[in-house]
This record gives C-alpha cells, structure tokens and sequence, in this order.
C-alpha cells in the first residue's frame, strides 16, 4: 500500500522514515526539509496509496492498516529493527498508532501538523464523497485555504498542488474515511516513546491545543509552536523542523537541547527554536551541540558550579542580556539568592566594581520577577 522513496542513502545509519499528509507526495512535501537534515540518517519518504509513486488503494483500510504498512516496509529495509518516524496530518496520526500498536519499534517520533483526533466524521464523509463524484480538483482551493500560511510563496505551494491534482481520487475518498473512523484522545498515557509534537500557529485543521495534548499526555512529550505555519510544517518552515528532527533524533544534539531546555527552562528554549531561520540555525546548532552537549553534560563539574562560572564571566565580559539568562538558570540549578549574591561580591573583587553594580541591578530585576 505504501511505496518508499530514499532521499537519503545512508544503510549504516538509523533509519529514518517521513509520512505525508493526504494529498501530497513525500517528493512535495519533505524534499527541501530532508535535504536541510545535518544529523545521518537513511531518509525514506513514504507515500499514501493513491498519492505520489503508491499504487491506488483496492480496498477500505483504517489508519491502524497504514501502520501495520509502515512497520512492513521498515522490515523490508532493515527487518525487525527499530526506527525514527516523522509524519504530518493523517502521517502524524499513523505515528501515533504506531506507538500505540507498535511501541518497541519507534525509537523516537515526531508528530507535525496532527492530532490525536482530526476534524469530524461528516466532515470528513462529506469531504471524501465530493472527492468521488468531482475529483481532486474540487478540493484545490479549500486546500489552498487549509495548508499554507498567508505568506507561503506562490512558487512553493504549486509542487504540493500538482501533488494533490495527481492524486487517486479514490485512494483520496479512503484517506478521509480513515481519518473520520480515527480517535486516540483515550490512549495517550500509554505512549512512553519520546514524541516532539509541532504545531503551526496558523493551522486551521489540526489546532495548537491538539498538538498540546499530544505532548502533555504521553510520557515523554515535547510541544513546539511555529508561528508561521499551517499545515503543512515540513514544506512552509523546512529549516526549521529540520533542525527540530535534528534534536529530537540525533544523539549529540538531543543530549544537548535536553540540558538547554533542563537548566535555561523549556518555554525560553522552544521560542528560540522556533525563531531559528536559515542565518541563524547553524549558531543555534553549534551551542546546542558544543555549549550544552559536549560542555555542560561533562561529569567533572555539577551544573551548580558550571553556573557560578557562567555567571563569573558573563559579569566579567559585560554580556547582560546573556548575565540575566543566567541568573535564572543558576536559580534553575540549585543556586540560593544568597549563593548568587556572593559570585556577585567576588565578581566586584575579580572583574570590577561598575561591572558588579551592574550585575547587581540586573540580578536584582530578575529575581523580583522570579
């Protein structure tokens, strides 16, 4: 039912597996985004039937049939081992079934643009009897109006529509009947594999607080908004949530943005992810790599006296936005108020008084509002 495409051939490294939403091809709607990658991987795009390179569908199928299809093409490429998954819309719901039905094969998961429910049953038979008696055609426009934010160039929505104007009408129709028959909201406490869940501020489909509940119900979830996204996050935004699939998948750069968002609060940490662009992503790579992977996860020093040092040469060096940061991780990291007043009293000794005062006043302001 599903036909695989290598985007990236890499057979020694983790397998990598990307979903779609209905009406796209994984060719539309993950290229630019897999090829954005910097963490090594095998990256296979899959396609719905009916969509892309899959054959129509012959028959009805659930979205627990879909899993069932990702698991045998996963065996088909590395048998019985376990994979990352990444899927948007209908794909972050066959994820999530996955690590329902599935859980020993997902290593890690990343679910765009979804939820653990989508829209509503007659909506969706609407949708699919429309489709059957017009064609795709008849649902460009509302497409338009779901998918993309209202600054998504022209130029880059066309591959997604000409993606959607091919798909199989009828293999379309089943995709909506999949998603009307599709409710997990009750099953999500099970869910123990580690899931990013990344929502567009924009999507109308599939809302911010569905994603919210995805990633506060299962055991380990992480939520990230992007402001300027709809619904189709891989295609809008795709250095962006590369460098999501990046943290969340690749050893080195989760270890590190674990320890950023434990010591500089995950709030302040996922608004810098979600800020990054394609000028900054490669300094937000490195200090999540280098800073916070290979530095503060070292054993020779706890994170309180790793603290007492940043703060030390941050007063030192006169970097006061970067000096109020840390005064709160510092309190994040054990530091009492009266601790944090010391490192400041020797700060005067050692680096200056002016630069103390200033310290002081900074520190001052942030524990008030602390």
């Amino acid at each position: 039912m599903l036909t695989a495409t290598v985007f990236t051939d890499a057979p020694d490294r983790p397998l990598l597996l990307l979903a779609t939403s209905v009406g796209t091809s994984a060719e539309s709607l993950w290229t630019r985004c897999a090829s954005r990658l910097y963490g090594r991987y095998h990256v296979v795009g899959l396609d719905l039937p009916g969509h892309g390179r899959s054959s129509p569908a012959t028959g009805p199928f659930t979205i627990a049939d879909l899993a069932r299809e990702v698991v045998a093409v996963a065996d088909r490429l590395r048998p019985g081992q376990s994979f990352l998954y990444a899927g948007d819309s209908i794909g972050g719901a066959i994820g999530l079934q996955l690590l329902l039905d599935a859980p020993e094969r997902i290593t890690a998961a990343a679910l765009l643009c979804t939820g653990a429910k989508i829209g509503e049953a007659a909506a969706w038979g609407e949708r699919a009897a429309l489709v059957r008696a017009k064609g795709t055609d008849a649902v460009v426009a509302g497409s338009i109006e779901r998918w993309f934010n209202p600054d998504f160039p022209a130029s880059d929505q066309e591959p997604l529509l000409a993606a959607l104007r091919a798909t199989d009408d009828e293999s379309y129709a089943r995709c909506c009947e999949a998603l009307a028959d599709f409710d997990v909201r009750d099953r999500l406490a099970e869910i123990a594999t580690p899931v990013l869940a990344v929502a567009g501020g924009h999507d109308k489909p599939t809302p911010v607080a569905g994603l919210e509940l995805i990633a506060s119900s299962v055991l380990h979830g992480r939520l990230v908004v992007l402001d300027n996204v709809a619904h189709l996050a891989p295609a809008e935004s795709p250095e962006v949530v590369a460098f999501l699939l990046d943290q969340h998948f690749d050893e080195s750069r989760a270890a590190g943005i674990t320890v950023r968002r434990e010591v500089l609060g995950p709030a302040h940490v996922d608004r810098a992810t979600a800020a990054t662009t394609p000028f900054t992503r490669d300094f937000q790579d490195l200090i999540t790599r280098y800073a916070w992977g290979d530095i503060w996860t070292r054993p020779g020093l706890d994170r309180r006296s790793r603290s007492m040092i940043t703060l030390t040469a941050l007063i030192a060096l006169g970097h006061h936005d970067e000096l109020a940061m840390h005064v709160r991780a510092a309190r994040t990291n054990g530091l009492t108020v009266d601790e944090i007043k010391e490192v400041l009293l020797q700060s005067a000794i050692y680096c200056g008084v002016p630069a103390a005062n200033t310290a002081f006043r900074i520190a001052q302001q942030v524990l008030a509002d602390l």
